[in-house]
């Protein structure tokens, strides 16, 4: 396991035999979402297979969902294998998490702008 061990993980597999070869490739896609993450975040990962679908088509399903910093991000995928469903999700999800990093990034430094301008001249 080579993603954040600090990281909450919890796994759920549904309709599904995890291979270890499915295993090795989750868990390298979960040190991307880890490299993100501190451990007070929690990291829930779901597959399997989707309900009511046939034997063909997209009935593989992956979901991943996110709690950060008081936050909730949620992604789902389904496509017509494990490892691609695995790698849409995973995208989704580290897409939210820079999003999320950026704006709160930019948040701060209007703020410190403000109270460094505040304390120099005494106004905004």
């Amino acid at each position: 396991m080579g993603y954040n061990s600090y990281m909450d993980l919890r796994l759920k597999v549904t309709d599904y035999e995890m291979t270890p070869e499915t295993s090795a490739y989750l868990d390298a896609k979960l040190e991307d979402i880890g490299k993100l993450l501190g451990h007070a975040d929690r990291c829930e990962v779901e597959l399997g297979r989707a309900i009511g679908h046939s034997q063909q088509g997209k009935v593989w399903k992956a979901e991943i969902v996110v709690l950060h910093e008081g936050d909730r991000f949620r992604a789902i995928a389904q496509e017509e294998s494990v490892t691609a469903a695995i790698d849409i999700v995973k995208d989704e999800i580290l897409q939210q998490l820079r999003k999320h990093k950026g704006r709160t990034t930019t948040m701060s430094r209007r703020v410190g702008l403000r109270i460094k301008n505040w304390m120099r001249f005494g106004k905004e």
